[in-house]
């Protein structure tokens, strides 16, 4: 963030030289244009980097120096446009103060027979300001049309010549940065009712290790919970996750598609074991490919098939694979996590041993996760489930229908215990958002966006309420950033 990359006597200066009404929102226009944009460069120039090196030497029609340039100009330019993030994060920070400042006086006006404290009557403004900017920078988003969320049907069959088209548009397009406000305004409400409770119960010494356990477990509970919900969705129903989510997942997980689809037809009913249904050309290409006996890929001979295949060359002990599943995780892991933890450390001896033990722990959950998910698909399908449902056909096909993906949808979020405490915090409130929106649909009818519009406002108001009153509570960077970005005095 811009509040780290400057030094304070140069972002004292900056923060001087702006109206400290102002300084707000266009804290929240630079940091909104630098997180829409950023992303986008580094992948751009990560593009532009390798395909200099496939095609050093090769002659090209277009030189790949005037397609970057084109294209970095795109970006620049993008985040400029009036219905882009940085001015919905204008809008709604700079909004806020604004209105603040505007409404103030009519409002303290309007409550000044009543029974409200001034404190009271303060944290109504802001609430309602924030309400009202919420409201509208959501619109400005939401009013940014995208054939994505668009279908063009016909409305007239009598000919060709009399047939017409009809443009309908869907809402949706808001809907993850709906969710993330929702989340963070209910662990704002939730956690500060546990901790006045807390607190009264610890006062009177009636806290219990019961409550103990609870609160030390929430976190790793809401994260297992909210992975189980986003892989169970990668698995089955992948269009409820936004494809660059689906793209990583795929890369981490690191399995043959064929194995994916075979375990998605046993739940459809195509594939059934025992009978003959034309499945087995699927895993039986499979099993040419790694050199196993064609029969394995056969599910009416094959009941169930090999769990050798879901390890996918590892060999027959679940064990076994499970480690190697670890091992190469936690290196593709390392590969991506330590060059970041030496870019944010100090350059000394001591930065770069905090960056390895970082690096390594946020490596080994990551590992730990992915082998869990493995490992708990062999325990439903070979260790422990055929113990407990069966081993005749009826039971094979239940346990590969959906139980195997269910138990390792269970298993991988625990291994988020391996983070520390403050960091499971962070994942938790990452993958709340994202575990919602795969129970809601992600386009529906435009005239229900209101509903939508009304609990961002709702949940945006909640939030900013708390950064004023008590920016302790909003956990994690979150907290940090806003009550940077909507303090008006220079630091």
């Amino acid at each position: 963030m811009t509040s780290t990359l400057l030094s304070p006597s140069t972002r004292r200066k900056l923060d001087e030289s702006i109206p400290p009404l102002l300084r707000p929102l266009i804290r929240a226009y630079v940091l909104g244009y630098a997180s829409a944009v950023a992303p986008r460069l580094l992948t751009l120039v990560l593009q532009y980097v390798t395909r200099r090196r496939k095609n050093k030497g090769v002659a090209s029609a277009i030189r790949p120096h005037d397609s970057f340039i084109t294209s970095l100009q795109r970006i620049l330019r993008g985040g400029l446009e009036l219905q882009r993030f940085p001015t919905f994060c204008a809008a709604l920070v700079g909004g806020t103060t604004l209105l603040e400042v505007l409404l103030g006086t009519a409002f303290n006006r309007l409550l000044s027979t009543s029974q409200l404290t001034s404190l009271t009557r303060k944290r109504l403004l802001t609430w309602l300001s924030s309400f009202i900017s919420a409201w509208l920078s959501l619109r400005l988003l939401q009013s940014k049309e995208s054939d994505s969320f668009a279908e063009t049907i016909g409305i007239s069959q009598d000919s060709l010549e009399n047939a017409k088209q009809e443009t309908i548009r869907y809402a949706g397009r808001t809907l993850d940065l709906t969710l993330f406000a929702s989340t963070r305004a209910l662990d704002v409400i939730i956690g500060e009712i546990w901790s006045r409770k807390r607190s009264h119960r610890v006062t009177a010494e009636k806290w219990t290790r019961g409550e103990s356990l609870i609160s030390k477990l929430t976190d790793p509970t809401i994260f297992a919970t909210s992975s189980a919900l986003i892989m169970w969705a990668w698995f089955y129903c992948p269009s409820k996750l936004p494809k660059s989510y689906t793209k990583w997942i795929s890369s981490a997980a690191s399995v043959d598609s064929r194995l994916i689809e075979a375990l998605r037809r046993c739940r459809s009913g195509e594939l059934l074991y025992g009978k003959e249904t034309g499945q087995a050309g699927l895993l039986q290409s499979m099993c040419a490919d790694f050199k196993w006996p064609l029969e394995w890929g056969d599910p009416a001979k094959s009941i169930p098939f090999p769990c050798e295949v879901v390890h996918m060359g590892c060999g027959p002990n679940c064990e076994h694979h499970a480690l190697s599943r670890f091992y190469r995780s936690f290196q593709w892991a390392m590969a991506t996590y330590l060059p970041v933890n030496l870019f944010t450390k100090k350059r000394d001896l001591k930065g770069i041993k905090a960056a390895f033990i970082s690096a390594a722990r946020s490596s080994s959950f990551l590992a730990a996760f992915i082998a869990l998910f493995y490992y708990g698909v062999c325990l439903a399908r070979t260790r422990i489930g055929p113990h407990f449902i069966g081993k005749d056909t009826e039971a094979r096909q239940k346990i590969d229908s959906g139980l195997c993906v269910g138990s390792g949808c269970f298993l991988c979020g625990w291994s988020v215990l391996i983070e520390k405490a403050a960091r499971r915090k962070e994942l938790a409130l990452f993958v709340a958002p994202r575990a919602m929106a795969t129970l809601l649909p992600r386009q529906y009818s435009l005239d229900k966006q209101w509903r939508e519009t009304f609990v961002f406002a709702f949940s945006t108001a909640v939030v900013f309420t708390c950064v004023r009153e008590n920016p302790k509570r909003l956990r994690g960077v979150l907290g940090k950033v806003l009550g940077f970005v909507m303090e008006a005095q220079p630091r």
